[in-house]
């Protein structure tokens, strides 16, 4: 049997405060507020333009589009030097398999860097906890790609605090390699992983990246939180946040009225006054959604703006999400003929993003 010599030790992840979520980019036959491959790429572009430099994709998105599309922006722009690039894995892409054993970590990981074009990806995260395979079984698996220089950076998404620990420990007591981020629920409309999520990654020193930062956009409109077409489509928002009247929307309007902020933009400067919260993973299907997004990184707002909101908060039940949406087709998955036929269209346009964001409250699609 053939050893692996590990490669030289990946320095510290370094990440943006902003990572663009593209979930919202492949195939609107996947879901019915996704864009479709040409406004999917000239949104990459131009949000690679406006000066984002942290792409979070995974292998489900559009069956595989979204990492063929991301792949496309960074052989066309020359992009792959200058940007941290994420993806995920646990459900299957197409009829292929779901969970973290290590025939489907690997064999994921595999798939996934054909998908893009890369050698190797900064941050692999796992999309969710699985069950039915030993802990032992998945961080070797994830250890032995990071070894094989396949994967740089290790991350979690969905998980509770005691199932992080269980995976990063087991990790630590084998001289394998520990998850650095993990992918968290976490908004004002939102905020039950301060319980036991949140103070654990203070303590262990593990970045959050808060998915659905704007709460599926309502967030950014919270006088009108159904007025889009993910608001229309959307399966589970009414559980993961009630009814939309809940009072820190009317306590979120009433502060950016009177900062003359967009709600937006105060929603996600939030975050930032949060212990152990790295970059909010925002979605977008619009260049203002990237701009309000980039203005929001600038902010620098003290943590005692945000009281009123905080104290309108009333604490949820912990959420679940559905492991497979009712909303969303499966499709053919994309794969090497795809992205063969990616790299015969033409560019996307680019456009002058230097123009100051707009105070016009946006829709997002986060994650």
């Amino acid at each position: 049997m053939t050893l692996l010599t590990p490669p030289p030790p990946a320095a510290k992840l370094a990440l943006p405060r902003i990572a663009l979520g593209c979930m919202g980019f492949g195939a609107s036959a996947w879901r019915p507020w996704v864009l479709d491959e040409a406004p999917s790429l000239e949104m990459l572009a131009q949000a690679l333009d406006a000066g984002v430099t942290f792409f979070d994709t995974a292998n489900v998105y559009s069956t595989g589009r979204s990492e063929a599309l991301l792949g496309r922006l960074l052989r066309t722009a020359q992009a792959r030097e200058r940007v941290v690039v994420a993806t995920k894995l646990f459900f299957p892409v197409g009829d292929g398999e779901i969970g973290l054993s290590r025939r489907n970590v690997l064999s994921s990981c595999d798939a996934s860097l054909q998908r893009l074009g890369i050698e190797r990806i900064d941050l692999l995260q796992i999309h969710s906890f699985d069950d039915a395979t030993p802990v032992e079984e998945t961080m070797a698996a994830l250890h032995e790609l990071v070894v094989a220089g396949k994967v740089a950076h290790l991350g979690a998404s969905n998980l509770r605090a005691w199932q992080l620990a269980k995976m990063n420990f087991t990790a630590r007591a084998n001289g394998w390699t520990e998850f650095e981020t993990v992918q968290a629920h976490y908004n004002l409309l939102y905020r039950e992983e301060e319980r036991e999520l949140l103070p654990f990654c203070i303590d262990q020193g593990i970045a959050v990246l808060p998915w659905s930062p704007l709460a599926r956009g309502r967030l950014a409109r919270p006088q009108d939180v159904l007025g889009t077409r993910r608001g229309e489509a959307d399966d589970v928002a009414d559980s993961l946040y009630g009814p939309p009247d809940d009072p820190v929307l009317d306590a979120l309007a009433a502060l950016s009225a009177e900062l003359g902020i967009a709600p937006a933009q105060l929603a996600l400067a939030w975050l930032w006054t949060r212990p152990a919260v790295a970059a909010p993973v925002v979605g977008a299907t619009a260049l203002r959604h990237i701009t309000d997004a980039l203005a929001a990184s600038r902010l620098q707002l003290p943590a005692e703006v945000f009281v009123p909101v905080e104290q309108a908060y009333r604490p949820r039940a912990l959420a679940e999400l559905p492991k497979v949406a009712r909303n969303q087709t499966v499709l053919t998955p994309a794969g090497a003929l795809d992205d063969a036929s990616l790299r015969s269209a033409p560019s996307p346009m680019r456009m002058n993003t230097s123009a100051s964001s707009s105070s016009t409250p946006g829709t997002s699609t986060s994650e």
